[in-house]
């Protein structure tokens, strides 16, 4: 028996002749949607028909009316496009995903791949309970399969062999092998990870790259190993690069590459009239960044840029879909696609305002309808904090003679320590800083220095990192025990502390790097972080993401990792973390 694959084939026979005997009349649709101007998204063109919906999937799109509905609501002066897909969430950037999907389903992004990174380390039988809770929400979601883990672990942690990937790669709710951040390491023969990249095409699952600054030379490298897309373009003669060697490009508009408007207006400028191998993405923004919507607020930007709307709504819909292999079911208004519809009140103001998903309304009339115990029910499966080590004086003794120097928000390089960093305290006329990373578990610790970071603040303990373990940040060492024993009360979190009070907090229970509070309240909690810091020195994009990245080893040049301090480009341990 063939393995469901509930993906692309989510209907059962007996789900399907019910459906067949709504067309036939024998039964009433669940929902009608009466004099709809909906766009087709095949022919690209605005049509009028009624729209026929049993319970999640269109059955009959055309100019007949059922004898009865149990829903049926007039459509005249509107406009009704598919329910908007993002192709690359990150999911776990202080919100979770089913926080997520319920703030992106409302406005409009019905559908998100979400990466698996905090799940993929899980014992595998409970982060695929979670999928499936997820996959109970009115949105729909499906996931990616990481083929590395983007920082260098220490030997204690999980092991990601074939055994972990292959399952990743089975479960039917994947639709996509990468993104592939450690390429470098395919190019330089390692056959395992090539090994992984072939066996994703054999069950049918795009790869994504991840090739910054990639030159055409490496991209049809790449190619040849068996990518089909990626989302790196920082240009638009970068983005055109990508099309030509036959990529699906993803144009990036995030909270440290708002990239989109002089991508869009750079690709129309130099001729392009070819939008079918282009998507966009968020790429996992920090939360303060969502203000102004998902999808929603990209496809505002394109037609603001003047790519003509149609364009812009399929770029978000159809193109999506058919990269996945799941425009049967996803992308468009047309027979057998599950029912997500987005109402819109202009052609040119993409944000909806009614939005249906999986056939039911999740916001209408300006109120949110979605089912929240759905959400709490998922929450309820995603691994709670327990923060059961100390900190103590005794950690922060700070000798190593070179620290990190921040270039941007997540490129560091290396720099000598000129400060005395035997005192309790730093200047606070400089930018150096005291930093740590800390195992979660308190075996090790890495000790060193971080310049750039602010000038005038006290101490930063965040649980939200890429390895897991605790950074630890600060002038003041006695700030930052302070600020590590409210994380600790916390049961995990980013806390900022100045002169002995609390300044700003994020509670982060959920593994101690997602919240359990819905987007609309994280993004004010993020957002006076962000100013705090701003305040306090912080010059760059996203402190957020330089928590985030700090451990991040497909970043140049180096790294602050379980291991040690680790220069990238080398693989190399240049000092290396201590046990406690």
């Amino acid at each position: 028996m063939p393995l469901k694959r509930s993906a692309r084939a989510p209907w059962s026979k007996a789900m399907i002749r019910s459906q067949l005997e709504v067309v036939d009349q024998l039964r009433p649709p669940s929902l009608v949607l009466t004099n709809a101007t909906y766009l087709n998204v095949y022919v690209k063109q605005w049509k009028q028909a009624n729209i026929w919906i049993e319970n999640d999937r269109i059955v009959y799109v055309g100019p007949d009316v059922p004898d009865s509905a149990v829903e049926t609501v007039d459509m005249t002066g509107k406009y009704i496009v598919p329910g908007y897909i993002e192709p690359h969430a990150h999911p776990f950037q202080l919100y979770n995903p089913a926080t997520l999907s319920k703030y992106a389903g409302e406005r409009g992004t019905t559908t998100l791949v979400n990466d698996n990174m905090l799940l993929f380390l899980q014992d595998k039988e409970q982060a695929f309970a979670q999928l499936e809770a997820i996959q109970q929400l009115p949105t729909s979601t499906y996931w990616w399969a990481r083929l590395d883990t983007q920082t260098e672990l220490d030997r204690d942690s999980v092991l990601v062999d074939s055994e972990r990937v292959h399952a990743w790669f089975n479960h039917p709710d994947v639709v996509m092998a990468g993104e592939l951040t450690a390429w470098p390491r395919t190019l330089k023969g390692d056959d395992e990870m090539l090994q992984w990249m072939l066996d994703a095409e054999t069950c049918g699952l795009p790869v994504e790259g991840h090739f910054p600054g990639a030159s055409a030379k490496t991209l049809t490298k790449m190619a040849l190993m068996g990518v089909h897309s990626d989302h790196e373009a920082m240009t638009a003669n970068e983005a055109l690069c990508r099309l030509e060697h036959g990529y699906t490009t993803t144009l990036r508009h995030s909270s440290i590459r708002p990239d989109l408007p002089g991508m869009i207006r750079g690709l129309l400028d130099a001729g392009l009239e070819a939008y079918d191998h282009l998507m966009v993405t968020t790429d996992g923004s920090t939360p303060g960044f969502y203000q102004d919507g998902l999808q929603d607020a990209l496809v505002k930007i394109m037609i603001e840029a003047g790519l003509p709307a149609i364009e812009a709504y399929r770029i978000v819909s159809l193109n999506v879909a058919r990269h996945f292999g799941l425009d049967h079911v996803l992308g468009s208004i047309a027979p057998g696609r599950i029912a997500h519809l987005n109402i819109l009140d202009a052609i040119d103001e993409p944000r909806p305002s009614a939005v249906i998903a999986k056939g039911q309304w999740i916001y209408r009339d300006g109120a949110s309808l979605f089912p929240n115990e759905l959400i709490e029910a998922a929450l309820a499966l995603m691994p709670a904090t327990d923060v059961t080590i100390d900190l103590t004086p005794n950690d922060l003794s700070f000798s190593m003679p070179v620290g990190l120097d921040m270039v941007n928000s997540v490129i560091m390089k290396l720099f000598k320590i000129t400060h005395d960093t035997g005192q309790d305290e730093l200047p606070r006329d400089c930018d150096e800083s005291f930093l740590m990373l800390l195992d979660k578990e308190g075996k090790w610790r890495l000790n060193t220095v971080l310049k750039g970071f602010a000038n005038d603040f006290g101490g930063l303990v965040s649980s939200y990192s890429i390895s897991g373990d605790y950074l630890i940040l600060g002038k003041c060492k006695q700030d930052m025990l302070m600020a590590f024993e409210r994380m600790r009360e916390l049961g995990g979190g980013i806390v900022l502390v100045d002169r002995g009070e609390i300044i700003a907090e994020i509670p982060l229970p959920l593994c101690g790097m997602t919240s359990t509070e819905p987007l609309e309240q994280l993004i004010v909690e993020e957002q006076r972080l962000r100013a705090e810091l701003i305040a306090r020195g912080y010059h760059f994009e996203d402190p957020v993401y330089t928590l985030l990245f700090l451990a991040s080893t497909h970043l140049p040049y180096v790294r602050a990792t379980p291991l040690g301090i680790y220069e990238v480009m080398k693989k190399q341990i240049l000092f290396p973390a201590i046990l406690r």
